[in-house]
């Protein structure tokens, strides 16, 4: 199991199965098959199938899924049922509103440091998080063996930030900046262009309206 290369896709799937699930949990729902849980995420029970069958199947031929036990087994594939430590660097309004998103906590991500250029900043407040110089930033990522680092930095300087980043061993990056980064392979690197969002759906709003 631990060598099998499962694809982006089916990685990409299974946040959504761990919504729905946690949706079901709160319902008091206790189990479901794939075709109730196909009608609920508009995704084929066959593909919910195959997707599970990547990681043991999880199910029972004819009771479904174990709701409460499909949530914890999805938790611990997706890394979530442990807590993993943040810094952001760039406290703008991007920083600022991911920082301040308190579900991530609750989903283990929890940020720990804070940093910025801007001396105005310095001392600030982003929830229980103070804002410090970037200078202290690489000390500070050693020091609390940080895992992940945010960045919402424009792009000129989030290249050199991602190298001083990887030299202080930071695990992965999730990167708002509008650039991608060239980094070791064995740095996790998700990258999240929001412009680019925003023009996959203006092209669905164009698409639909040349067809009416």
């Amino acid at each position: 199991m631990a060598d099998k290369e499962i694809s982006q896709a089916v990685i990409g799937r299974l946040p959504r199965y761990f919504r729905y699930l946690g949706d079901l949990k709160e319902k008091g729902v206790e189990r479901i098959s794939s075709q109730e849980l196909s009608d609920i995420m508009k995704v084929t029970a066959s593909q919910i199938r195959q997707d599970f069958n990547n990681f043991g199947g999880f199910g029972q031929q004819g009771y479904g899924y174990n709701v409460n036990y499909l949530y914890d087994e999805i938790s611990k594939i997706l890394g979530i049922d442990k807590q993993h430590s943040l810094v952001i660097i760039g406290t703008g309004h991007l920083g600022k509103a991911i920082a301040g998103y308190t579900n991530f906590t609750r989903r283990g991500f929890v940020f720990k440091g804070a940093f910025d250029c801007n001396p105005e900043l310095y001392g600030t407040m982003i929830r229980d998080v103070e804002v410090r110089p970037i200078e202290e930033m690489e000390d500070f990522v050693k020091k609390n063996k940080i895992e992940i680092a945010v960045l919402t930095i424009p792009k000129e300087q989030a290249v050199p930030m991602a190298h001083k980043l990887v030299e202080c061993g930071i695990k992965a990056i999730w990167n708002f900046a509008h650039v991608d980064l060239d980094v070791p392979n064995n740095i996790q690197v998700e990258n999240v262009h929001l412009s680019d969002s925003l023009m996959k759906l203006s092209y669905n709003i164009n698409r639909y309206e040349n067809n009416d």
